[in-house]
């Protein structure tokens, strides 16, 4: 069975924090929302949430994926983190899934983990990500191990590819079609 991890740090971004949380819930993958602290964590929008686990409290070997969330401020306190950095570079090595969404590529970017690959973030971090990457105009990207999407409005995608992945394909199809995103009309 896989097994999640989720970041989250004061200004993430609510719905691509929740989205990737709740639809990687209902295809019964093990998610863990660790906070850079076990203290609540509040979003960009002022939403509280508290925590499963603190980052430094987790086993990174326990774990199949690691998740960044956007928001400008959320990305920024991931980046400053070193626990965090150190469980990327220990998936990177070992081709474990890292997935990030809106501002977060950027901490990918930083850390050469997108050099030559097909990526995509935010408009905003165009720049900075398109300087080491092949830049995709696309809602979610997938090379290899690492994920990327773009913000808010394809955190649903992401999560379901994020599925797709971890599980199988018939399940985040199952999954779109009991929650309606396959049939928006």
């Amino acid at each position: 069975m896989s097994k999640v991890i989720v970041v989250l740090a004061d200004g993430f971004e609510e719905i691509e924090a929740v989205s990737v949380i709740d639809i990687l819930r209902r295809a019964e993958i093990e998610t863990d929302v660790c906070g850079l602290t076990s203290d609540t964590i509040v979003s960009a929008r002022d939403i509280k949430i508290v925590p499963d686990k603190a980052i430094t409290d987790i086993n990174p070997d326990e774990y199949d994926m690691i998740v960044l969330p956007g928001g400008l401020r959320g990305a920024k306190n991931i980046d400053e983190n070193e626990t965090v950095h150190k469980i990327l570079e220990k998936y990177m090595k070992e081709e474990k899934y890292i997935a990030a969404i809106c501002a977060s590529p950027y901490i990918l970017a930083k850390k050469g983990m997108l050099d030559g690959r097909l990526a995509t973030c935010f408009p905003t971090f165009k720049g900075i990500v398109a300087e080491v990457c092949n830049y995709q105009h696309a809602g979610v990207v997938v090379d290899e191990n690492v994920i990327t999407s773009r913000g808010p409005s394809t955190a649903a995608e992401f999560s379901f590819t994020l599925v797709e992945l971890l599980k199988d394909e018939g399940t985040a199809d199952r999954l779109r079609e009991m929650m309606l995103f396959s049939n928006s009309k």
